[in-house]
């Protein structure tokens, strides 16, 4: 058993660092408010702004076609752009994405398509990528704890001129989708082309007036989409975190409160034994006096 010295060192190292799980749970928690109020108020923008490129693509425009609705028969080549953290200490928020996606390119392998391209936004991601030897192509990190869409304009950007030039068939976006403070859930879903059902309404025809033209129109609402898409995706990620760092945070603190209470009942058996023992050699030596 170990001396009563060696157990009040560790149970003074163990309450250092549940100081420091607990300012980093109240820390969490507070960034975790803003980034969900950032996360909510963003969400109505970029739900109805899908929808209207859902029904855009079901329009009947005879005189223009984007390429972002135009569909490639059999894809071969998959872009993704992936949105993980910058930091860790967040529980299993991006190990749960990353094994998604590997399910996921291993289904892609297996339908005999080529490698996928990576656009990384996010240090873990970024991380994770080079070490598999995937292609990056383009990467964003260090992103603090506010999105800025013009730190990933760029970036995308790289995603779309190759999807434009025909270098990917179809892009995927990867990212945790915030549902509440307990729940994050891990989400792959094709960004382009764009698809009429992307909501799963029912298909159906729409005409709309277009004012000064179709393809100005097409062209800035377009790419408006994907720019909301990915910064709100961003957002739901960032929201995830915080609220997954706290919970990571919040049961650091409880383990290390148990391990001291352990600690401490060891050292009071070890201090106790320690009385007992001296007690029996002062009764042993006045005995044999």
């Amino acid at each position: 058993m170990a001396g009563g010295k060696e157990i009040r060192t560790k149970i003074k190292s163990v309450q250092n660092t549940r100081k420091i799980t607990k300012a980093m749970e109240m820390v969490a928690a507070s960034k975790m408010r803003r980034a969900q109020e950032r996360m909510h108020a963003g969400r109505p923008y970029a739900e109805k702004l899908q929808r209207l490129a859902a029904h855009l693509a079901r329009a009947n425009v005879v005189d223009y076609r984007h390429p972002f609705l135009t569909k490639v028969d059999n894809p071969k080549k998959i872009g993704v752009i992936l949105i993980s953290t910058d930091k860790g200490l967040c529980g299993g928020l991006n190990t749960n994405l990353l094994r998604v996606l590997v399910n996921r390119m291993r289904g892609w392998q297996d339908q005999g398509l080529a490698h996928p391209v990576f656009t990384c936004i996010g240090n873990k991601g970024f991380g994770f990528m080079s070490r598999m030897g995937g292609k990056v192509v383009s990467h964003a990190v260090q992103l603090g704890d506010t999105p800025h869409l013009e730190q990933l304009i760029g970036p995308v950007k790289v995603m779309i001129d190759a999807y434009l030039a025909g270098e990917v068939d179809t892009v995927y976006i990867a990212f945790n989708q915030f549902v509440n403070t307990m729940k994050q859930e891990a989400t792959l879903e094709q960004l382009l082309p764009l698809s009429g059902d992307a909501l799963g309404t029912p298909g159906h025809a729409w005409d709309y007036i277009y004012e000064p033209g179709p393809q100005q129109v097409i062209d800035d609402l377009l790419v408006r989409y994907v720019e909301t898409l990915v910064y709100q995706a961003v957002a739901e990620n960032m929201a995830s975190e915080q609220s997954a760092r706290m919970v990571a945070m919040k049961s650091a603190s409880d383990n290390a409160g148990n391990v001291i209470k352990e600690l401490q009942l060891v050292y009071n058996k070890t201090r106790q034994a320690a009385i007992t023992t001296e007690i029996t050699e002062i009764v042993s030596g006045a005995a044999a006096v």
